[in-house]
C-alpha cells in the first residue's frame, strides 16, 4: 500500500517510521508540509518524495492511504481533501476538536466509502486487550466502574516550541484533548457509551497557555456504571497511564503498560495478544503498528477498521462535554 503522511513535525516522523516498519505491507512515497525543506528532510531518510501541499501529492503520486499529522484543528479538512482524492485515511487523535468538524469528515467518509481510522494505539497493547477480553466474556461480572489516569508530565519548553501548541484555536483543548485522551478512550471502550459528565479543569503549572494542564472528571455510563477520569500535564516526572476496571465478579489493572492485577471469581485472565514488530521497538510502538496493520487490512478486506470515525467521535465528544461542565459547573448530558 503506498502511503503519504501529510506532516513533517514530530508526529508525522513517528508515522513515517510506522510506514517503513511495514515492510512489504506499505512503502512511504510522499511527504507532505508546508516547510518544504522539512518535508525534504523526512523524505530523504525514507526515500520519499517531498511536496509543499496535499493537492500537489495526490496530483502526482498514486497514493492508497494518506496518515494525517497536522495541529489538531486541521485533522478533518486535510482528512476530506483526502477522501475527495480518493485515498482511504489514518487520522491522529483527536479527530478533530469540534463534533461539527468530526460530523462533516464521517460525511464525507460516508460518501466515498473509504476507510477511515483515528489513532488510539493503546486499545491495541495485550494488557489492554486481556482487560477488554475479560469484559467480553464475563470475567469481571457486571462492569460497575472505572477509573483512568493519564498522570502525565510536560515541561513549559514543550507549550513554547511551537506558537500553536495550548491555543484554543488550533490545540482545542490541553492535558485531556491531546495526550488525556488515550486514557479517557480506554476508559470509554471498557464502559461504553457515557451519558453524564461533571468534571473541573485547571491551569496550575505552566504559563502562557490558553488550555488545561489538569482535568478531573465523573462520568456516568449508559449502564449505570461510573468512571473517575485524571488527565494531566503537571505531574513531575510523568507516570504511564493507569486504568482500573471494576466488576461485581473480578477487577483488572493495568499499570506501567502491563497487567499489574487481575482478580476475576470466574478464572484466570484471558491470554493475551502477540505483538510484532522490531525487536527494539516499546509496547506502545508496537501496538501503534498493529494499528496500522489493522488499517491496512480493512481497507483490503472492505471491511471497518477496528477504530471508527465514530468511534474517535465519541471520545471528543467527551472531552468537549468536560470542558464544558468545567465552564458552567454543571453536570452536561451527552446525546448518542
Amino acid at each position: 500500500m503506498r502511503f503519504a503522511v501529510i506532516g513533517a513535525g514530530a508526529i508525522g516522523t513517528v508515522h513515517a517510521r510506522l510506514i517503513d516498519a511495514l515492510g512489504d505491507d506499505a512503502t512511504l512515497v510522499a511527504v507532505v508540509d508546508q516547510d518544504l525543506e522539512r518535508a525534504g528532510t523526512l523524505s530523504e531518510q525514507y526515500g520519499a518524495k517531498p511536496y509543499a501541499s496535499a493537492a500537489d501529492a495526490y496530483a502526482a503520486e498514486e497514493l492508497d492511504a494518506v496518515g494525517i499529522c497536522l495541529p489538531s484543528a486541521l485533522h478533518a479538512d486535510a482528512a476530506i481533501e483526502a477522501l475527495e482524492a480518493g485515498k482511504n485515511v489514518i487520522v491522529e487523535k483527536p479527530v478533530d476538536i469540534t463534533l461539527e468538524a468530526a460530523d462533516r469528515l464521517i460525511v464525507a467518509q460516508q460518501a466515498t466509502g473509504l476507510t477511515v481510522s483515528v489513532i488510539s494505539q493503546r486499545r491495541f497493547q495485550p494488557p489492554v486487550a486481556q482487560i477488554r477480553a475479560a469484559i467480553d466474556t464475563g470475567a469481571l461480572g457486571r462492569v460497575t466502574s472505572g477509573i483512568a489516569e493519564s498522570a502525565f508530565f510536560r515541561p513549559q519548553s514543550y507549550y513554547d516550541g511551537d506558537d500553536w501548541r495550548g491555543t484554543l484555536a488550533v490545540d482545542g483543548g490541553g492535558a485531556l484533548m491531546n495526550q488525556g485522551i488515550h486514557a479517557l478512550d480506554l476508559l470509554v471502550w471498557m464502559l461504553g457509551r457515557p451519558v453524564q459528565v461533571s468534571a473541573q479543569t485547571g491551569r496550575l503549572a505552566h504559563e502562557g497557555i490558553e488550555v488545561e494542564d489538569l482535568a478531573g472528571a465523573s462520568i456516568v455510563f449508559e449502564s449505570g456504571a461510573i468512571g473517575l477520569l485524571l488527565a494531566s500535564t503537571a505531574a513531575y516526572p510523568g507516570r504511564p497511564v493507569r486504568l482500573t476496571i471494576h466488576g461485581d465478579e473480578g477487577t483488572a489493572v493495568l499499570d506501567d503498560d502491563a497487567l499489574a492485577y487481575f482478580a476475576s471469581a470466574n478464572g484466570e485472565a484471558p491470554e493475551p495478544p502477540t505483538l510484532t514488530g522490531p525487536a527494539d521497538w516499546g509496547e506502545i510502538e508496537l501496538a501503534h503498528l498493529a494499528q496500522y496493520r489493522d488499517f491496512i487490512a480493512a481497507v483490503r478486506e472492505g471491511r471497518p477498521p477496528t477504530i471508527t470515525l465514530q468511534a474517535g467521535r465519541r471520545s471528543l465528544a467527551t472531552v468537549l462535554a468536560v470542558y464544558e461542565s468545567a465552564r458552567t459547573g454543571r453536570p452536561v448530558d451527552l446525546e448518542d
